[in-house]
């Protein structure tokens, strides 16, 4: 029997009066691929955090090739050789890759020729079939690209651990394919992977062993051979059972809220991502959009929400015509925006619960007085929408970075309907989350339908735009191959639409 590389024994880590991590044993052997599973909160990155010396554990040990070790610092862990790539990128977009990777390098302060870097960056990536090039920018790769250019910057630095939180979550299904193939090359050359997933499925069918989490325990540990979906969801979500929500029959109001016409929009590299999209979407309407990320949904959503110029076309709220009009118009106009990254466009990681929940609507009477914010009104409101929404954290003035995935999620939500908005743009809302946390935003999607809301869904779920939409348009390559009607409409039609086949 191999010796582990890796003990983590009696691991406690608390933030204030809320428990993380309690009395956490984890073990982790050399050439294996290790799942974290649970629910958002369950407290694995927590864990994976006090492993990589981002959080000091209240008590606890960490044995590393059998030998006590403490670990004080990030750094001290990147030395060691164990490296994470977190769920949101730790990447300086302007730079090109190969000036990422030697920023992470300890003597990065040392003079290097341009080509040298990105020669030895190419052969890294292709020693593991990474497919990186070099000399790109990074604002220029899409997310799966970006997310191989953070697993090349800890091989590059001679990582024999690799840390993966939800390596999947921002990827479409073949990037996330060939994202686990990497990882299995990795784990047979010797390297071990632990890989922090809610995804059942995808842990079974790529990991060795499964340990799960629920609220901050170890609730079982299992070889990946002996997992089944029962067994799984007894550990992660114990007895509850979850009533997926499903969009009944529902008759929306002839007024049209949202109206596109032949709109093109171009996209941060200056080529035409949305080409002459023309749709509408009716008061209760939930209208679903599908496509492969990439074909042009990004660009179509900042663009209605006012974050990105119209190049042509027409957008028109309630009669509005919003086209040329600041981002505050269109707040103003109702409309409201979940993007799909929730923290680097959504929320501000560092502020609090109080303060991210008024940062569209400080100005209102509700909430200041000639430029004085009413701390009272802002708390209680605040406290009432973490009751109302069940969003966990430590408290209402805690950063909204120390909180998990979904409770993030729930609180911009919570934001973005507050005002009672004419038009709510979602864009991936669950994309990330875990069963619990889904069907909670599901949930709070039909009631704003139901209210009157019309919602616009972007997916790239086939399953969750059936359960959800009342028509679906499908994009690809930029433009609107068809809207049709969720009862019309089947998978096949639908999978053929996206891969741009014409009706």
């Amino acid at each position: 029997m191999k010796e582990p590389v890796i003990e983590m024994r009696n691991i406690t880590k608390r933030f204030g009066n809320v428990t993380a991590n309690e009395n956490v044993n984890l073990s982790l052997y050399p050439g294996e691929i290790h799942a974290l599973l649970g629910e958002n909160g369950a407290g694995k990155s927590t864990l994976m955090n006090v492993l990589t010396g981002i959080y000091k554990p209240n008590s606890g040990e960490i044995y590393y090739q059998g030998k006590k070790v403490s670990m004080k610092s990030p750094k001290q862990a990147v030395d060691m050789g164990i490296g994470m790539v977190h769920q949101h990128f730790r990447l300086i977009p302007p730079l090109s890759v190969a000036e990422n990777v030697f920023l992470y390098m300890p003597d990065c302060s040392t003079v290097l020729r341009q080509k040298e870097m990105e020669d030895a960056i190419n052969a890294c990536s292709r020693e593991f079939h990474l497919d990186v090039d070099a000399s790109a920018k990074v604002w220029q790769l899409s997310v799966g690209e970006q997310q191989r250019v953070e697993i090349v910057k800890l091989l590059y630095r001679g990582a024999e651990i690799l840390i993966l939180d939800e390596p999947s979550a921002v990827l479409t299904a073949q990037e996330a394919v060939e994202m686990f193939k990497v990882l299995r090359r990795m784990a047979d050359s010797g390297k071990s992977v632990i890989i922090i997933s809610h995804k059942m499925n995808e842990v079974m069918q790529n990991a060795d062993r499964i340990t799960v989490l629920k609220n901050g325990r170890v609730e079982d540990t299992m070889e990946a051979k002996d997992a089944t979906v029962e067994r799984l969801t007894k550990a992660v979500v114990g007895d509850r059972e979850f009533v997926p929500q499903i969009r009944e029959s529902h008759h929306c109001s002839e007024a049209a809220v949202l109206t596109v016409e032949n709109l093109s929009v171009k996209n941060d590299k200056g080529l035409t991502a949305v080409n002459n999209v023309s749709f509408s979407i009716h008061a209760g309407e939930i209208f679903g959009i599908a496509g492969v990320a990439g074909n042009g949904q990004k660009e179509l959503t900042e663009a209605i929400a006012g974050l990105r110029r119209a190049e042509n076309g027409k957008i028109t709220v309630k009669g509005e015509d919003l086209t040329k009009l600041s981002i505050r118009k269109h707040i103003d106009n109702g409309v409201s925006f979940i993007p799909e990254d929730r923290l680097s466009m959504g929320l501000v990681p560092g502020l609090d619960l109080s303060e991210n929940m008024i940062l569209k609507h400080f100005g209102w009477e509700k909430f200041s007085r000639k430029g004085i914010l009413k701390k009272k009104a802002i708390d209680e409101t605040t406290k009432d929408y973490i009751q109302k929404y069940d969003i966990k954290t430590a408290g209402i003035h805690s950063p909204v970075g120390l909180m998990s995935g979904g409770n993030q999620q729930k609180l911009l939500i919570a934001r973005e309907i507050n005002g009672n908005p004419s038009l709510l743009v979602a864009s991936y809302p669950v994309r990330g989350l875990d069963i619990g946390a889904t069907e909670a935003i599901h949930k709070i999607l039909l009631e704003e339908s139901e209210k009157g809301t019309a919602v616009l869904l972007v997916s790239e779920e086939l399953d969750e735009l059936f359960q959800m939409a009342d028509r679906i348009g499908v994009m690809c390559d930029g433009n609107m191959m068809a809207v049709l009607d969720r009862e019309n409409a089947d998978y096949d039609t639908i999978g053929r639409l996206m891969s741009g086949e014409k009706l």
